[in-house]
């Protein structure tokens, strides 16, 4: 074989990367087009009356029952089959073009365990989309200026959505679809967490969807909903579950167990570290443990405070990951994890999402004296920490 044949030249590789970095270069350039057709086909519900039809459609027949233009819907649909949202079966005219549900678009149902809508819908609102525009002047300023946040709305996250009930009750919404996928993971593949609990306080629980789940499938649990009086104030019942409003920065209701699911990344540093003393002090020992050895033993395993969070790559190389998501692109969190440490980055003020070592150095500033982390099959890992 001669010198070069069998693999690219030099040239063709160069040829073949900057040909790549066109195309990608217009993908991020038009990227916001794939959030725009997901809020408009859910707003419209194009996959509920999908659903409702057995799974497949025709063209013809959503924009009669959704009383919409069938050129303009017909463009949208295209567009959204393209990007395998939807499937599509050809037909003599474009008016019988039969659309058909997939495993993605039934994620765009309005109800549903599965259901990811009102997450899209909320981080597709102006209100979300805004403080995006701030985050190089955010970078640039070393941290003197207002988060990017704060500076499109002349406030934090938190004061703003007390003071604007749709949008609390939009984020409770989007909130609930995360802790519906997270609660069925853990449910499902790692019920040990809760071995010799008997009751669980859920710290910035919001609505209770994760708790009510939680004890829908283990009903000897106690559950205690708890979070700022507002956000509770439109909670709905749960079977078992107690809804208690509060302060976590003042104190934590008492249990075996405290749960914070995806809230400490929503916080800096220090805000964590004394989150997490107020946790610790939420499952102090109540002294009525008895002379069983065995069941101090027990007792001592359910004193823990359970962290549901996002745990990036200590070791994470670009080149590396860049190669595992070609590999392997729908089995990796990776890059949904770090794509949340920017929503954080454009949201919060000091959140961000953290590595492994990270997590080991706030649970050691709280006073922990050990933890273990266990990956799950969605975005967070369950990390147990014990006094």
């Amino acid at each position: 074989m001669g010198r070069g044949e069998g693999s690219l030249k030099a040239d063709d590789i160069d040829q073949l990367e900057e040909a790549t970095a066109a195309v990608q270069a217009w993908k991020y350039a038009l990227r916001f087009t794939e959030m725009a057709a997901l809020k408009c086909v859910i707003e419209l519900g194009v996959a509920d009356e999908i659903e409702s039809q057995g799974g497949a459609a025709t063209l013809s027949h959503l924009s009669t029952a959704l009383s919409c233009s069938l050129p303009s819907l017909h463009r949208i649909m295209r567009f959204l089959v393209h990007h395998r949202v939807f499937k599509a079966r050809r037909a003599a005219t474009q008016e019988a073009t039969t659309y058909l549900q997939t495993a993605l678009s039934r994620r765009l149902l309005r109800g549903g365990e599965k259901s990811m809508a009102a997450l899209i819908l909320f981080e597709a609102t102006p209100t979300m989309l805004a403080p995006w525009h701030g985050l190089s002047a955010q970078v640039l300023s070393k941290g003197t200026a207002p988060q990017p946040f704060e500076a499109a709305h002349g406030q934090d996250l938190w004061a703003y959505t007390a003071q604007n009930p749709e949008h609390s009750r939009l984020l409770d919404e989007a909130m609930a679809c995360t802790a519906r996928l997270t609660a069925a993971a853990i449910i499902g593949g790692c019920q040990d967490v809760f071995e010799g609990v008997r009751a669980v306080v859920d710290v910035g629980g919001g609505n209770g969807t994760f708790l009510g789940m939680v004890v829908k499938a283990l009903p000897q649990i106690q559950g205690i909903n708890f979070d700022l009086p507002h956000v509770l104030s439109s909670a709905p019942h749960w079977d078992g579950v107690e809804h208690v409003g509060g302060n976590m920065f003042e104190s934590i209701p008492k249990a075996d167990a405290t749960f914070l699911m995806q809230v400490l990344h929503d916080w800096s540093d220090s805000e964590c570290i004394h989150i997490l003393k107020k946790c610790r002090e939420a499952i102090a020992e109540d002294g009525n443990g008895g002379n069983d050895h065995g069941s101090d033993v027990k007792l001592k395993k359910s004193k823990k405070v359970v962290i549901l969070e996002a745990v990036l790559d200590d070791d994470y190389n670009g080149e590396r990951q860049f190669e595992e998501e070609e590999d392997s692109e729908l089995q990796s969190w990776s890059g949904i994890r770090l794509s949340l440490d920017m929503v954080m980055m454009a949201h919060t003020n000091g959140g961000k999402e953290r590595t492994r070592s990270e997590w080991a150095h706030l649970l050691a500033e709280a006073g922990f004296s050990s933890f273990s982390f266990k990956p799950t099959s969605v975005i967070p890992s369950v990390i147990e920490a014990f006094p």
